[in-house]
């Protein structure tokens, strides 16, 4: 009688998994690349960058560099000026010292101060082009969420040479949606989107490693991402310039 059981139990769950699997294939994706930084403009999008405790004097160093990964362009297109953030820099001894790469912009004040870069979309890759000069260092990128939370995601190593991609798939734990039905605001429809923003770029040199003199350069930073939104009846009403129009004529009837 258990085996009868057992077997008719398997015999259900045999028939549901192909219909699961059939929804899984039939949810709706819009996948589009956006290149979220190119450091081809620093005036429109500026960047600092700053040393631990043990970096060295008079560094690092930063520049908006002209040249590009020929991996991308082959040469440079017409009518634009290709450049690439590159940072030299030094420590005074050996650890895991580090360098962060850091969006700024500046505040009422005229002072720069840090910045987030939105990524648009449920974003489910992060890709950018990094040269290195083969030393043992690695890469780390911030990422926050909605709720204000960081996430430190490691990009990869750079013990490479020339130029290269890197590339990592943001974690389905990274919350980037919410159940509540959102607002529309400044004109854009986000439906139950919450985007996550880029704060920052950090270097990190591994204790074995020399750590004397070294040269980056990052370019195109860029994301996969699904701008698919999903529709429903009533979206009009979570616009609140709409909905206050509404209540305005319907106050007092």
């Amino acid at each position: 009688m258990r085996t009868g059981r057992l077997l008719s139990l398997g015999l259900v769950v045999v028939f549901l998994m192909p219909a699961v699997a059939s929804a899984q294939q039939q949810a709706t994706t819009n996948y589009q690349s956006f290149v979220i930084e190119d450091f081809d403009n620093p005036a429109e999008s500026p960047w600092m960058v700053v040393g631990s405790r043990f970096i060295a004097e008079d560094y690092p160093r930063m520049s908006y560099v002209r040249t590009f990964p020929q991996a991308l362009y082959r040469r440079e297109p017409e009518g634009r000026e290709l450049r690439v953030l590159g940072v030299q820099a030094a420590f005074n001894r050996q650890g895991y010292n580090f360098v962060e790469f850091i969006p700024v912009e500046e505040d009422d004040d005229g002072e720069m101060v840090p910045r987030g870069i939105p990524i648009p979309g449920r974003v489910r890759n992060f890709d950018m082009w990094v040269w290195g000069s083969n030393f043992d260092y690695y890469m780390d990128i911030h990422v926050q969420d909605y709720r204000g939370m960081t996430h430190v995601l490691n990009l990869g190593n750079i013990n490479h040479r020339g130029w290269r991609n890197l590339r990592i798939s943001i974690p389905t734990w990274i919350p980037q949606t919410t159940r509540y039905v959102a607002e529309i605001r400044s004109g854009e429809f986000t439906s139950d989107l919450r985007s996550l923003e880029l704060r920052k770029i950090v270097l990190w040199t591994r204790p074995e490693e020399r750590v004397n003199g070294f040269f980056v350069y990052l370019d195109e930073i860029k994301v996969e991402t699904d701008m698919y939104r999903e529709p429903f009846d009533g979206e009009d009403l979570r616009n609140p310039d709409f909905v206050q129009e509404l209540w305005a004529e319907g106050e007092g009837m």
